[in-house]
């Protein structure tokens, strides 16, 4: 069983320090092994010797997911690939996929992340841990799976598909834990309904959601249909795979980052420039302890802030705030910025109101025209068309009061939007068919 681990509850200098070692070490050995990573610095004039404090980092130049891609597949590795032991693979919308490399060390230290965040919602030995993230070159399951065996729990590797299985299994194995995107824990939640099963028929405790952004009535959701106490974790690919950052169960106000190892920056996505703890911008990481892919500063595209808030937990790590969206999907109609996130915030404060919806781009004429189908429950579905009338404009005119964008609102039968078993699709931008 693992407890609170020393490194979180360091005295803000003892983790600076830390930091601070291991950016001097990774930034000199990037620039000695990764050709791409020299010629950058090289152009901003910027030398491993001129790293003399945690302030030198916005010095430093920015990778992005196009650097990867330019440089597919072993452009950015710092290893040869004899000490490369695994690779993934991102499943990127557009252009060539990111490729992860993982040494031993890698692993283990993957392994380490993931366990450290697992105890923060208090998964221990014995229990019995549901991994519905998918396996294969997603790191989501594979990277949760070795990290609930480092932990000692038990793990059942069930990944993705076949929802009504799954939730025979965690009925008849007595599963405790469920890891899951959280969609795919609301397509369980449906399963169960259909299998008539009961979910106090279950011993789940604890769910662990992640891979998308969701919003706290979402969570709120899944805890009722589920039973348990949902929680959020955080990770990419890129940085490592899922282990990054995780909510403890003394907080549902941001996830404490395992600072230790990966060192995080919010910056302002249009200026670049850094901004202080507490303001909103895109989030970027620094790896200070991978050995195949290490990052220097890398635009995650997700939008979130910081904070050194004192926790209930004792840890005192720097929390990240749950993402409010992505700099990537962020949608543009008519001049207004809009986040799928925010759209699901005004959704589920509304009575009669299922938590699966999909947001419409398209373009009639100049005018770029935004539709929301909403999934309501089967009472108000099989009512009367005034009452469906009535529901629909109210949704209008609370997107509009929120957002300041007018939409259309399609309210569809129940399970009528497809389901995802991962990530679910939440936009479907025709402007570009």
């Amino acid at each position: 069983m693992i407890g609170i681990d020393e490194m979180e509850t360091l005295p803000r200098a003892g983790m600076e320090s830390i930091q601070l070692q291991r950016l001097q070490t990774l930034v000199a050995r990037v620039y000695d092994r990764v050709q791409p990573y020299r010629e950058k610095m090289d152009r901003v004039g910027i030398k491993p010797a001129h790293i003399r404090s945690l302030a030198d980092l916005r010095r430093l130049p920015f990778t992005t997911k196009d650097d990867l891609r330019d440089n597919y597949p072993y452009g950015l590795f710092t290893v040869p690939m004899d000490d490369v032991i695994r690779l993934h693979a991102s499943s990127g919308t557009t252009g060539k996929p990111t490729v992860v490399g993982y040494t031993e060390a890698d692993i283990q230290l993957w392994s380490s992340v993931m366990a450290r965040c697992l105890a923060m919602a208090d998964v221990h030995r014995g229990d019995l841990v549901h991994n519905a993230y998918g396996y294969g070159l997603f790191t989501g399951g594979l990277g949760a799976h070795y990290g609930i065996e480092a932990l000692g729990a038990t793990v059942i590797p069930v990944s993705g598909g076949n929802s009504k299985r799954q939730v025979t299994i965690m009925r008849d194995f007595g599963s405790t834990v469920l890891l899951s995107t959280p969609s795919y824990a609301l397509n369980l939640a449906d399963a169960m309904v259909d299998a008539g099963i009961d979910p106090a028929e279950l011993k789940l405790r604890v769910g662990i959601h992640g891979a998308e952004p969701w919003s706290v009535h979402m969570r709120q959701e899944v805890e009722r249909k589920l039973g348990l106490r949902a929680v959020d974790i955080y990770g990419l690919s890129e940085i490592i795979g899922p282990g990054v950052a995780m909510e403890c169960l003394h907080s549902e106000h941001g996830m404490h980052i395992l600072e230790d190892n990966f060192l995080p920056e919010i910056v302002d996505p249009n200026t670049m420039e850094p901004l202080p703890l507490g303001e909103e911008g895109e989030l970027v990481f620094t790896t200070l302890t991978k050995e195949a892919l290490p990052l220097i500063r890398y635009r995650t595209k997700d939008i979130s802030r910081l904070t050194l808030e004192p926790c209930a937990c004792g840890r005192t790590l720097i929390r990240m705030a749950k993402v409010s969206g992505r700099t990537d999907d962020m949608l543009i109609i008519r001049g207004v910025n809009v986040f799928p996130s925010q759209v699901e915030h005004v959704l589920m404060g509304i009575d009669g109101v299922e938590p699966h919806y999909q947001l419409e781009v398209s373009r009639e004429g100049n005018m770029d025209v935004m539709a929301i189908l909403v999934e309501v429950s089967e009472r108000i579905f099989s009512g009367e068309i005034k009452v469906l009338e009535r529901l629909s404009r109210s949704i209008q005119m609370e997107i509009k009061d929120m957002l300041g964008v007018s939409c259309k609102v399609r309210l569809v039968e129940p399970r009528s939007i497809q389901r995802s078993e991962g990530k679910a699709q939440r936009v479907i931008d025709r402007r570009t068919q």
